[in-house]
């Protein structure tokens, strides 16, 4: 189980990509296509933006233990809570491979 703080900073970060996403897309479209002195204006802006806002800062995390790492990305789990859930059967339309 990941901590809970880790967990809720995850979840501040995505509520923050969420705000600025706009105008994160309006600041780089004119920094990529405005003239020089209109993208360096907005390249300073950019910069005031939080550092959380940007969305590579975003990690995707099991949902079940908060788990950062063996995430599945069709399920939203991790690895593990993934095995144990099918090998339960919890998990429709998955069943244990063999050969």
């Amino acid at each position: 189980m990941a901590k809970e703080s880790m967990k809720a900073r995850e979840v501040k970060r995505a509520k923050l990509v969420a705000k600025y996403a706009e105008k994160r897309a309006a600041l780089k479209k004119i920094v990529r296509t405005g003239d020089p002195a209109e993208a360096f204006e907005a390249a300073q802006k950019l910069q005031s933006i939080p550092k959380n806002a940007n969305p590579i800062r975003l990690h995707n995390r099991c949902k079940l233990t908060g788990r950062p790492k063996g995430y599945m990305r069709q399920f939203g789990i991790s690895r593990i809570q993934f095995r144990e859930m099918a090998s339960n059967g919890l998990i429709p339309g998955v069943k244990k491979a063999s050969w």
